[in-house]
């Protein structure tokens, strides 16, 4: 009976490590510089997703200016996600990194979603724009 609670408990373990571990790093790609404050409507970054949960049928996107955090820049859904570790440039547009006054730290949030739109887990990345 010991062995059989030992196996189900680092089987449980595991598991949530593995949504835990669940990340992304970004690259803003050959977008047009902006320092205007009016962004421009750009494809997504390039994403490189790891451990995303299994299970998961879409990921959703969403950008936030951590200097302006009222301002929305927008996201984006991958619906009928299938796996893929990349996600390139043309999956979504979103209001391109556009300071004003310097650079500012945008963050990118990607949600996973399994069925019947049950969240699986969450990501969060930040980099500095421009860099």
């Amino acid at each position: 009976m010991k062995k059989i609670f030992l196996v189900l408990v680092i089987y449980l373990i595991s598991t949530i490590s593995v949504y835990a571990d669940f990340s992304f790093s970004f690259e803003w790609g050959d977008i047009k510089k902006c320092t205007s404050g009016k962004p421009n409507r750009v494809s997504n970054p390039i994403f490189n997703l790891t451990n995303v949960p299994e299970g998961t049928v879409e990921l959703r996107f969403k950008m936030k200016d951590k200097d302006v955090p009222n301002y929305n820049h927008g996201g984006g859904k991958i619906k009928n996600y299938s796996g893929e570790t990349t996600i390139q440039p043309g999956a979504f547009k979103y209001k391109s990194p556009c300071p004003p006054d310097g650079t500012h730290t945008y963050e990118w949030t990607i949600t996973a979603i399994g069925d019947k739109k049950k969240k699986l887990g969450k990501a969060i990345a930040t980099r500095k724009y421009p860099e």
